[in-house]
C-alpha cells in the first residue's frame, strides 16, 4: 500500500479554493490511493488568524503529513516551524510545510512557481528591464523569481510606496539587479523603457475588475504576465493579446507552484500539463456555476 498522505490547506476565507480538487485529481492519476486533501478555513472554524502557528501544530499532531498555507497566514505560520528553505527565508513567507520525522520545514513555491511558469510559458523573454506591479506577498515572491531569472533592471510599483521600496531593497541585496520603486501613477511613463510587465495585484480577479494601469500604454513588443487565474483571461491579458503582446496567464504560476508543492509533500513528481488541463476544467466549471 502507498504511504498515507494527509494534506491540508490553511487559510482564511478559502471555501472556494480549487487546490483540493486540483491536488486530489493528480493524486488519483498517479495512483496515490491513500491520499487526502482538506481545507482548514480559519473563518469557517471561527479561529483567529493570529493563532495560525497553533493551528498548524495541532494539524500535525492530528496526523497531517504536510500543509499548504495561503493568505493571510504565510508569515504567521513561521513561528510554528523548525526550519525554513532558502527561498522561504529570503521571502519571509511560507506556503508549504513539509513534516520530516516530526520536524516542520517551511518552503515557498510561489517563488519557484512563477520562475518555472516564466521559463516554460515565455521562453526567451527579454529580461533586461521588467516592471512589477504589486509588492505584497505575491509581488515579493515574483520579485525574487524575476531576480533569479536574471532581470537586470526591475521597477516595482505599489499603492504603498514604503512596501515597494522595501521589496526593492531586499531583492537588490539578494541578486545583482537594479531595483527602483515607482508610484502607480508613473507606470505608463515607465513602460516605454521596459521589455516586460507583471501584475502581482488582485486587480483583474473575480470581484476586483479592472486593470492595474492604463492598458493604452501597452505595445506589441512588450511581454505581459498576470498572476490572477480567476479568470484566466483578465482584462489586462485580454488587452495585451489585442495589442499583440506575448502573454503568460495566472494559471501557469498556479500549476507550477502546485506541482512543486505536490512533489514536496508526496515525494512524487506530478504532470504539470495534466494539472493545467484539469485547472482549465475546474475554472470553466466554476464559471458555469456562477452563471447559473
Amino acid at each position: 500500500m502507498s504511504p498515507a498522505h494527509r494534506i491540508a490547506l490553511v487559510g482564511a476565507g478559502i471555501g472556494s479554493s480549487l487546490s483540493p480538487a486540483l491536488h486530489t485529481h493528480e493524486a488519483v492519476e498517479l495512483g496515490l490511493g491513500n491520499y487526502r486533501y482538506d481545507l482548514v478555513d480559519l473563518d469557517a472554524e471561527n479561529l483567529d488568524v493570529a493563532d495560525t502557528a497553533d493551528v498548524v501544530r495541532k494539524a500535525v499532531r492530528d496526523g497531517r503529513t504536510g500543509l499548504n498555507v495561503t493568505h493571510p497566514c504565510k508569515q504567521l505560520v513561521i513561528p510554528a516551524l523548525d526550519d525554513l528553505s532558502d527561498n522561504a527565508r529570503l521571502l519571509g513567507a511560507v506556503n508549504t510545510v513539509v513534516v520530516d520525522d516530526g520536524r516542520l520545514i517551511g518552503h515557498n513555491t510561489d517563488h519557484s512557481g512563477f520562475l518555472t511558469a516564466l521559463q516554460r510559458g515565455l521562453p526567451g523573454a527579454d529580461l533586461d528591464t521588467v516592471l512589477l506591479v504589486g509588492a505584497g506577498g505575491a509581488g515579493s515572491a515574483v520579485a525574487y523569481a524575476l531576480g533569479g531569472a536574471g532581470v537586470k533592471d526591475m521597477r516595482i510599483a505599489d499603492v504603498d510606496p514604503d512596501r515597494a521600496a522595501d521589496v526593492c531593497s531586499r531583492v537588490s541585496d539578494a541578486f545583482p539587479v537594479r531595483a527602483t520603486p515607482l508610484a502607480v501613477a508613473d507606470i505608463p511613463a515607465a513602460l516605454p523603457e521596459c521589455r516586460g510587465v507583471v501584475n502581482a495585484t488582485p486587480i483583474g480577479m473575480t470581484g476586483h475588475p479592472g486593470t492595474p494601469f492604463d492598458t493604452a500604454a501597452l505595445r506589441p513588443d512588450l511581454w505581459v504576465a498576470d498572476i490572477v487565474y480567476r479568470p484566466l483571461r483578465t482584462e489586462l491579458i485580454a488587452a495585451a493579446i489585442r495589442t499583440g503582446c506575448d502573454v503568460l496567464d495566472g494559471g501557469q504560476m498556479l500549476v507550477a507552484q502546485a506541482a512543486d508543492t505536490f512533489a514536496l509533500l508526496t515525494g512524487v513528481t506530478p504532470d504539470p500539463g495534466r494539472m493545467r488541463g484539469h485547472l482549465d476544467e475546474l475554472i470553466e466549471d466554476s464559471l458555469t456555476k456562477e452563471i447559473r
